[in-house]
């Protein structure tokens, strides 16, 4: 009896008719059973407890898509626009591979080829099977490591499309903050280029007059004005600048590389937290970014163990590191929050008044809640510090650009008060 090739081909593989595609948003369901798993790996090898650089973490193993795609940049108003455009579509019930092809057609990405083919990459790669938190963490330039950790965060708890939305004004309110920070920083700017420009006026135009008289006549100048001349002949000899130049290049390259260090991040965040005036800004930007993602992390239904690791790696600075991995281990040894603080190095880093408030959060069973209203009240104060710290950077520059004008103007007028004994002579 003859047998047809399609009965031969289904005996011969039985298993191919019963083998079903996987639903479309089975990507997204396998990332939400195994990102509690891989939550547990953000930690870096990068030596003690205590020195771990989280500013890697998440990128260790990943493989990028392309050195030019994985290098690329964004403007923050776009990567805004992409995390508002998700949670509206994943809220509406819109699958993840669905709702990231549409964003990648969407006319507003198109005036952006780099982040267009960014969003189509990482959609191709949740399609694939990779979890959305792993395809993003391929573009390290685009999204940060918080980002990205609230993105695994959010596969845990099932709760993406509100973890999103959370993001979004919380990234919103950072690049506000940018902009202000940009705008004050515009007069004081503006304010240096003049007085250098009035500065290299009087020194290589009006000086070399007054010298050229009181050569003629032989007459000594005074001498205020003679460390001028000298400070003048020193910039105008192109090989001492050379020189001075190709040190100052070499000096600021060792000092990138030893920033990047345990020691020099140690120093400069140290001096960060620790100048008056501009560390209590610093401080409050980190305290608010903390307290907006544990208030957000714990209100969607993540661990507080999970929410700290996400807080290590959204701090920039050692000390609050150092601080929250502390913690961390505190609680796991069982404290509750607001003693893993006060008893954590670092600690005094938060206010006595957060304290009681988490303490009184974890007792009436709100600790979301009471970051929220933390949050919300630091957003206030560091407002009025960035105020603070740029009604300073005013006055200090005006007193800086003055004290330089003022000398030379000083060392000019001295030379014009003995021209007419000079002259005489």
């Amino acid at each position: 009896m003859t047998v047809s090739a399609a009965k031969t081909s289904e005996q011969l593989n039985p298993a191919k008719d019963t083998e079903e595609s996987p639903p479309i948003g089975a990507e997204h369901q396998q990332g939400q059973k195994s990102s509690g798993r891989a939550l547990k790996g953000i930690e870096t090898d990068l030596g003690p407890p205590m020195e771990k650089d989280y500013s890697k973490t998440l990128r260790k193993a990943e493989v990028p898509a392309g050195p030019e795609l994985s290098r690329a940049r964004v403007k923050p108003t776009e990567l805004i626009l992409f995390t508002t455009q998700l949670s509206v579509m994943l809220d509406s019930g819109v699958v993840l591979s669905d709702a990231l092809d549409a964003i990648a057609e969407s006319a507003s990405l198109r005036k952006s080829g780099t982040f267009k083919t960014t969003i189509m990459d990482v959609a191709e790669k949740v399609k694939s099977g990779d979890n959305f938190s792993k395809a993003l963490a391929t573009y390290p330039k685009i999204f940060s490591v918080m980002f990205i950790s609230m993105v695994k965060a959010s596969e845990a708890s099932g709760k993406m499309a509100e973890m999103l939305n959370v993001l979004s004004g919380y990234l919103d309110f950072e690049s506000e903050t940018r902009k202000r920070i940009k705008g004050a920083m515009t007069y004081p700017f503006i304010m240096a280029l003049m007085a250098v420009a009035a500065t290299g006026t009087l020194m290589f135009f009006v000086m070399p007059r007054f010298m050229g008289i009181y050569e003629a006549r032989g007459a000594a100048l005074p001498k205020l004005t003679q460390v001028l001349v000298s400070f003048s002949k020193i910039l105008g000899n192109f090989r001492i600048m050379t020189g001075i130049v190709t040190t100052a290049i070499f000096g600021f390259v060792g000092l990138y590389y030893w920033a990047g260090t345990l020691s020099g991040r140690m120093v400069i965040d140290f001096i960060k937290i620790r100048t008056p005036v501009v560390g209590t800004m610093f401080v409050d930007t980190v305290v608010t970014r903390s307290m907006r993602i544990m208030a957000t992390m714990v209100n969607t239904g993540v661990s507080l163990l999970d929410s700290i690791e996400v807080m290590q790696g959204s701090c920039q600075n050692y000390y609050f590191q150092r601080l929250w991995i502390a913690v961390d281990q505190k609680i796991r040894d069982g404290y509750q929050l607001s003693e893993s603080i006060l008893i954590s190095p670092g600690g005094e880093l938060i206010a006595p008044g957060i304290i009681q408030m988490l303490r009184a959060g974890e007792k009436s069973g709100k600790l979301g809640e009471v970051c929220d209203k933390i949050s919300v009240f630091y957003e206030k104060k560091l407002e009025a510090s960035i105020r603070s710290v740029m009604a300073l950077i005013e006055p200090v520059m005006i007193t800086i650009m003055g004290t330089i004008i003022g000398t030379i103007a000083i060392a000019l007028l001295l030379p014009v008060f003995r021209i007419s004994s000079v002259i005489a002579h």
